[in-house]
């Protein structure tokens, strides 16, 4: 089952202007052709051999993160049966035997799925992200590279900015705003194949006795079918799903935090989202609501509403944080995350 609603489409532009109006409005959008002129797509283009053989210049030698899913779960990574563990294996293969692997696979209309996922360019394709480069991106900021066959991710979120660009095959990706994660029927916070927390309905056959509430989504998704040269920005906690369509994809993408800083994502809103589970589920329904009319103002409410009627000198942790107020809050924290309960 599909939704047909497309995901806007603007006209590319490799500079840091288009890329902060990008990023401030908050929604996704699909860039055609903005990396068609790298390398490494011009490689795709070629052949799916042409392209490892472009990796093959670049590799170091060092391990990733490999999996392996088996046939009969057509590529799709997830939960096995008992919610014990997962459907696929993991190892640690260079880049070039995992891209080896996927050419050999290829040769097979039903075969394993093997991926990449996410590995740091720099330390497994070092040189690969000065000839595959934007110009819009602080140098700071990462490539990781995903190469596999064909594979699906099921709908999970980042809670990072994420520009995604398509280097070989197709990627079909659909996306569900924030405010839908009440009709998606997450997984497990704390265990999930993706890492990140994750939809338990499959898109491609919806069980709606079991998550009635998935048609409500599915009105709201958006939805858009990349190929090689084209990209895609999806905003923080943005819900994602990603189907690799061809036997041979490559993507590379780069996430960074929405509100800049460590371009690794060391400030984790995740964990001050288990921080609020621990301290509140537990309270009954009218506390929780009341808790949550707090979040909501002090934290999605403007600055003009909640620090507009303060003295500016008084506005403490609610105003502009130096380094060292914001070190003395998390010590605070930390000393009181430490404290044995009573």
């Amino acid at each position: 089952m599909r939704t047909e609603r497309p995901i806007r489409e603007l006209p590319a532009r490799d500079d840091a202007l288009f890329l902060s109006d990008l990023v401030a409005s908050g929604q996704p959008a699909v860039l055609r052709g903005l990396v068609e002129e790298w390398p490494s797509v011009r490689e795709a283009r070629v052949s799916p051999v042409a392209e490892v053989a472009y990796l093959g210049r670049f590799d170091s030698g060092t391990s990733v993160d490999a999996i392996m899913t088996p046939p009969e779960a057509a590529g799709r990574v997830f939960y096995n049966d008992t919610f014990s563990g997962f459907n696929f294996i993991r190892n640690r293969l260079t880049l070039s035997a995992v891209a080896e692997q996927v050419l050999r696979y290829s040769a097979f209309e039903r075969a394993p799925a093997v991926a990449a996922q996410s590995a740091l360019v720099k330390d497994c394709l070092p040189g690969f992200a000065e000839e595959n480069r934007l110009a819009a991106l602080d140098p700071s900021i990462p490539a990781r590279i995903w190469l596999g066959n064909a594979i699906t991710t099921p709908t999970h979120l980042d809670e990072w900015n994420n520009l995604a660009c398509v280097a070989a095959g197709r990627r079909r990706f659909t996306l569900f705003p924030p405010q839908q994660i009440g009709n998606l029927y997450v997984g497990p916070l704390d265990f999930a194949p993706t890492g990140a927390p994750m939809s338990l309905v499959r898109l491609d056959e919806p069980d709606f006795e079991r998550f009635p509430r998935f048609r409500e989504a599915l009105a709201a998704a958006v939805t858009a079918e990349l190929t090689a040269g084209d990209a895609i920005f999806i905003p923080p906690l943005w819900w994602h799903h990603v189907e690799s369509l061809e036997r041979f994809n490559l993507l590379v993408n780069y996430w960074w935090p929405a509100g800049g800083g460590d371009p690794l994502g060391s400030d984790s809103g995740f964990d001050a989202l288990l921080h609020a589970i621990l301290n509140l589920r537990r309270l009954p329904p009218a506390t929780r609501e009341a808790w949550g009319a707090l979040f909501e103002h002090f934290i999605a409410a403007s600055e003009q509403q909640v620090t507009g009627h303060i003295p500016p000198q008084r506005h403490g942790i609610l105003g502009p944080l130096t380094h060292s107020s914001e070190q003395k809050w998390r010590a605070f924290l930390a000393g009181r995350l430490q404290r044995p309960k009573s």
